[in-house]
């Protein structure tokens, strides 16, 4: 096999199932604590229950596909960087005004941004990106269950954020190897949900 094939991108969307599925089985236990794994679990699971915060962070994916390669290859530690940053404003007792409704914005602009093939220059992409994703930080940081490591719930919500982010960036490069008006539709889409979202 070519060992071209195992590109991050690849990798993160092959893993993207398993790691869905560990999160599922590792939310489905009510009143679990998480103290066996310090919270990593916790962290890991919190991106994929959250519709908003998992179309959030494929939009991203998606979206920076068609921007330069600097701004493609950095979207995914990027979007990491705005989550983090998010979660320290929590950690750090600052209110972010408007959480709910910024998480929702982020969802029905990166929408728009797709469905109309928006360019833009690398600093402002990284900007946008790092505002949609500060206020999904904040809402993981703020949500962080109690008695759990810091670093474990950071770290599992990280590895979250980033497999997400490459496999929205790997279904991007195969829809537009094929067809942008599937990917504008799916732009629709997400679009349509981040305004459910905002008046939800």
């Amino acid at each position: 096999m070519n060992a071209n094939f195992f590109t991050p991108s690849r990798l993160a969307l092959l893993a993207a199932p398993a790691l869905l599925l560990f999160t599922t089985l590792a939310g489905a236990h009510p009143g679990h604590d998480h103290s066996h794994d310090g919270g990593f679990a916790a962290g890991l699971a919190h991106p994929f229950l959250g519709l908003d915060h998992l179309l959030a962070m494929l939009a991203v994916g998606l979206w920076s596909l068609r921007q330069s390669r600097a701004f493609s290859l950095a979207a995914p530690a990027l979007a990491a960087g705005g989550m983090l940053l998010g979660a320290g404003l929590a950690w750090a007792g600052m209110a972010l005004p408007g959480v709910e409704f910024g998480i929702a914005m982020s969802v029905l602009l990166a929408g728009v941004l797709i469905a109309a093939l928006v360019k833009v220059p690398t600093p402002v992409g990284a900007g946008v990106v790092v505002l949609f994703m500060l206020f999904h930080g904040h809402a993981h940081g703020s949500e962080m269950p109690h008695g759990v490591s810091t670093l474990a719930y950071l770290a599992g919500f990280t590895l979250a954020t980033v497999a997400i982010t490459y496999a929205g960036r790997a279904a991007g490069s195969f829809l537009i190897a094929r067809e942008n008006r599937i990917l504008r539709a799916l732009g629709v889409a997400i679009a349509a949900a981040g305004a459910l979202f905002a008046i939800g």
